[in-house]
Order: structure tokens, then C-alpha cells, then sequence
């Protein structure tokens, strides 16, 4: 398969524009990455919607700097648009980061690139408008930063200007553009800002059940304070980070300021130590402890039917995927719950095979349902991306974080009876 002169070698994933492949430029002996979106795809979006997409890739195109990715060559070739840039073999900010705090001498080389990168595109009228971990991929034993996706990500469904456009990631955004007003490069130092509290804390700076109430704390709450969460952290780096998450476009430094105050920061970073991860399951058992003795019966059966008819395949004896991947079933199954019971034993019907003694506990039906949702949920990112997806990946965790807590309550169950 070729797109353009480019000798595809494998497919990478999936993206917001279209598939990426690993390809060979054949005139240079070159690997590279190329994105792809359907011609088709961007007519939709408006009549000009096509050249922009290659003006604005040209634009990004001239940016040279150790800290963004390379784009080699922007092209059209059998109904598809294309951008050739560098093979980035490293993993990204958000495979290294795991949801945990990272040390603080990691922590500042890594934002302070960052931001180096961001100050040299907007001092070239570049903005990023979709910073976030999944975009910033670690190369080389020394752990050089390269940010990806530079005035790309928002390429497809945009305009001129983006203004009246929400674009980006919901926890990552700035409060002008989560409202869909004009922005600058006061929004990517915002969002460099929430990636800078969640390597501190190992937190979200701002998250929520659903995209509304992210959006009301980016645009309404102030995050709990880093230091409060990171004890001992340098007072320099969080009033920085504090300047950083502002409201106020106006209040927040530029990007050249903020390297300048990040190297002043620098000496300090050797002398704190990371914190133990988080337990995080408590901020999920607000959300898991309701319930009521009549909806527990309805969410186990729902539970039960969901399972049955969403994640099994019709044929097959015994749970081993969904029809149309193996991987939506490969999240393990909570201990006790409707997939993992043994089977009815000869001549019992599974309606008729008794329930264990636990199931009617409310807090238990209330993990049950969240299971369920999540492997639904886990079943939906699966039919537009690759397990890999950051997504995906947030969600097996969260099913692996409902295990421990199900084993936990489990045991404390049998130990009062």
C-alpha cells in the first residue's frame, strides 16, 4: 500500500483526523508518521475547508525546533490529505505518567521543554489549542520532549479564527476556549498548566462524571491547591502553576516568561522527592455508595442482560469477546459478578441458580453497576480506537481500581457474617 511516494509499513492508530501510519519515504531511505483525513471528511466541514487544512499543515510545517515534531511534506493522493512528519518511536507523557506524581527534577525538565516549544511557535504565530499528555511523546535516552500535533489537532471541524469552536481536550482546555471564544497562546499556557498539576499530583486539575461538570470547574473552579496534595513542593513553582491556571487569559505569563521563570526554578527540583502514589478509590466511592433495596434487584438484572447480549458473542459457550474485537473483553471481570459465577449445575437454569448471599448489599450492586457502564463505555472507545488509546487505557485502569475495591468489600462482608 502506498499513499503519495510513501511505502506504508504498518498502521499505527487511530486519531481525531483519520488513521496513522508508520511509512518509508523511498526517494530518502526515511521512516516516517503520516496522518491522514479523507478529502471527503474535510469537504464536509466547508468549501475551503480542504486548503486550509493544507495551508495551516504548511504553516506548522515551518516551525524547526528540537522540541516539536518535524513535518516533512504536506500532500493529497487517492482521496485522502496527508502530513508527513517525523517517526516518533518514544512513549508519550501519559504512558510515563500513570496517574501518579512524578519527580519533581523530571517534572520541571519535562514542562520546561514544553514550554521552550511553545514559546518558539507563538513568537511564529503557531498555536497548539490541544496540549495535553497523550501529545507529547519522550524520545532518547535523555529524555528529549517533542510535542506533536502542532496547529493540526484542530484542523478538522474548524475556522479562521476558531471563534464559537469548543476545541481540545475537555480537562485540559482553557476557560475561553471550553466557552468557544477567540483564543491565543494564553490558552496553551493553560493548558500547560493542567498537565504541570497533574505530574505534580498525580490528579486531574480538573475532572468530573461527564463533560458538563468538567467544563463548569475549568471555567468556574479553581483546582485544590498542589501544595496541599504535594507537601514540601517549592512555594516558586506553585505560585507559577497558580499564574498558569489564572481565569484570566490576561493574568497567566507568556510562554517566554514562563521558560525564564522555570530555569529559575530549576536548582531546587533535586531536593524534593516524589510523594506514594495516591489511593485513589476513595473519590470514587461517593459516586459508587448509592442505591436503593428496589434498584439493587433492577441493576443486577440490567447488569446481567447488558453483559450477556453487549459483551458476549451470541455463539460462544463462554465470555471471550465482543464480535468485533477481542480486546473489549480482555478487562478483567470483578470478582463475584454476573460474568465470572460459576455455571448453573445440570438441570438448573441460569435464572433459576440461586444468588450469593452478598448480592443484595447496595454499595456491592453499586460497583456491579459501574462495572457494567465502564465495560459499555470500554465497548464504544474500542469501535473508534486501538486499545492503546489513552481513553480505553483510563478505563481499564478504573475496572482494575473497581476489582480491588470489590475484593476489599467482598472480604469485609464475610468477615462481619
Amino acid at each position: 500500500m502506498k499513499i503519495g511516494r510513501y511505502e506504508i509499513l504498518d498502521e499505527i492508530g487511530q486519531g481525531a483526523m483519520g488513521t496513522v501510519y508508520q511509512a518509508r519515504d523511498p526517494l530518502i531511505e526515511r521512516t516516517v508518521a503520516i496522518k491522514t483525513v479523507s478529502i471527503a471528511h474535510l469537504q464536509q466541514e466547508g468549501a475551503d475547508a480542504e486548503a486550509r487544512f493544507l495551508r495551516e499543515a504548511q504553516s506548522a510545517g515551518r516551525l524547526s525546533h528540537p522540541n516539536i515534531v518535524t513535518i516533512y511534506d504536506v500532500g493529497e493522493a487517492d482521496g485522502l490529505a496527508y502530513i508527513a512528519m517525523e517517526y516518533l518511536p518514544g512513549a508519550t507523557l501519559r504512558d510515563l505518567m500513570h496517574r501518579r506524581p512524578m519527580p519533581l527534577d523530571l517534572t520541571l525538565d519535562t514542562v520546561t521543554q514544553m514550554a521552550e516549544a511553545l514559546a518558539f511557535a507563538h513568537e511564529h504565530g503557531v498555536i497548539h489549542r490541544d496540549i495535553k499528555p497523550s501529545n507529547v511523546v519522550v524520545t532518547g535516552q535523555r529524555g528529549r520532549i517533542k510535542l506533536t500535533d502542532f496547529g493540526i489537532a484542530h484542523l478538522v471541524n474548524s475556522d479562521h479564527t476558531q471563534t464559537g469552536q469548543m476545541l481540545g481536550s475537555p480537562r485540559y482546555m482553557s476557560p475561553e476556549q471550553a466557552m468557544g471564544r477567540e483564543i491565543d497562546g494564553r490558552s496553551d499556557i493553560f493548558s500547560l498548566g493542567a498537565v504541570l498539576y497533574e505530574m505534580l499530583t498525580g490528579r486531574y486539575a480538573f475532572d468530573g462524571d461527564n463533560l458538563p461538570a468538567i467544563l463548569y470547574r475549568v471555567i468556574n473552579e479553581a483546582p485544590v491547591a498542589a501544595s496541599s496534595l504535594r507537601p514540601r513542593l517549592p512555594a516558586g513553582l506553585a505560585d507559577v502553576l497558580m499564574r498558569m491556571l489564572d481565569k484570566n487569559p490576561l493574568a497567566r505569563p507568556d510562554a517566554r516568561a514562563l521558560v525564564d521563570a522555570l530555569h529559575a526554578l530549576a536548582p531546587a527540583a533535586p531536593h524534593v522527592p516524589a510523594p506514594p502514589p495516591a489511593n485513589r478509590v476513595p473519590r470514587l466511592l461517593p459516586v459508587l455508595a448509592f442505591g436503593t433495596p428496589l434498584g439493587v434487584f433492577l441493576l443486577i438484572g440490567v447488569s446481567i442482560i447488558v453483559i450477556e447480549h453487549f459483551l458476549a458473542p451470541p455463539p460462544a459457550p463462554a465470555v471471550s469477546g465482543t464480535p468485533t474485537t477481542q480486546d473489549v473483553a480482555s478487562a478483567p471481570p470483578v470478582e463475584g459478578s454476573a460474568d465470572s459465577r460459576p455455571p448453573a449445575k445440570a438441570g438448573e437454569t441460569a435464572s433459576s441458580a440461586p444468588e450469593p448471599a452478598v448480592a443484595s448489599d447496595a454499595y456491592l450492586a453499586g460497583l456491579d453497576k459501574k462495572q457494567v457502564e465502564l465495560r459499555i463505555r470500554r465497548t464504544e472507545l474500542l469501535l473508534q480506537y486501538t486499545h492503546r488509546h489513552p481513553d480505553v487505557v483510563q478505563v481499564d485502569r478504573q475496572l482494575e481500581q473497581l476489582n480491588v475495591e470489590r475484593r476489599r468489600h467482598l472480604r469485609q462482608l464475610r468477615k462481619n457474617q
